[in-house]
């Protein structure tokens, strides 16, 4: 069976096709499910779907945009490589809008909200040293959470769209995964929030998100065929200082 035509099993006919077929091909490519240089076949894909090609093709396209796969006229789709200089924009990005998010939430600390978060720190410990793939999930759920009480879901859903590229890194480094260390990080950014503590919300989330610059360079050197690389040489660790305080 060729690549991409197994994944999308459970498409709902009752709901649009093509964001059905993008979320499968995505959640695949950032699972690493699919891998760079993989090609992926349109006319495949849609008998494999029982569709038409036109949802299948405004699928490639959008994940194309996202920076996923690679069209190439009179050639076929493949999947991407993962470009490593759109991992530290994504990243860089992310940072700035969730800094903001949690000094929101920090100065109107929302004590329901705080025993959710506090709820969902316990999970992820519970699946710490077992699930990685699990805790990947609730992480997602955490941050989500976040944008969501402070009034930025659709900024979150703009997040979403950029970081296709960090998570694809998150899915590869997942054998020295820091699961511990950012559980315990996002133990200071709800302390933080329910003390009402804005320099120090602003603090450990920029801290957490930064996380990423630290693994980078190992990750990049254990799957150098996953990478595109601005000048062909593996990047040397990264260390941002933040206010208060060198990471």
């Amino acid at each position: 069976m060729k690549p991409g035509t197994h994944i999308l099993e459970s498409l709902d006919p009752a709901r649009p096709i093509s964001p059905q077929i993008s979320r499968g091909l995505r959640d695949a490519i950032i699972r690493n499910r699919l891998t760079p240089g993989n090609r992926i076949s349109e006319s495949e894909i849609a008998r494999g779907c029982n569709v038409s090609r036109q949802p299948v093709r405004e699928a490639f396209i959008k994940l194309a945009a996202q920076g996923l796969l690679l069209i190439l006229p009179q050639r076929g789709t493949i999947v991407s490589r993962i470009a490593y200089s759109a991992v530290l924009d994504a990243r860089f990005l992310r940072e700035a809008i969730e800094a903001d998010i949690v000094k929101i939430l920090a100065q109107r600390a929302d004590p329901t909200l705080v025993a959710d978060l506090r709820a969902q720190v316990e999970k992820q410990k519970a699946v710490a040293g077992s699930a990685p793939h699990d805790f990947i999930q609730l992480d997602e759920t955490f941050h989500r959470t976040l944008a969501e009480a402070a009034g930025k879901a659709t900024a979150w859903r703009q997040v979403e769209g950029l970081k296709a590229q960090m998570d694809r890194v998150r899915f590869l480094s997942l054998g020295q995964f820091p699961v511990t260390k950012l559980i315990a990080q996002h133990g200071a950014i709800v302390d933080a929030i329910a003390k009402g503590d804005v320099p120090a919300a602003e603090r450990a989330v920029r801290l957490h998100l930064r996380e990423i610059l630290r693994d980078l360079p190992t990750v990049v050197a254990a799957h150098p065929d996953f990478f595109e690389l601005p000048d062909g040489a593996l990047p040397e660790p990264v260390n941002v200082p933040i206010q208060g305080g060198d990471l």
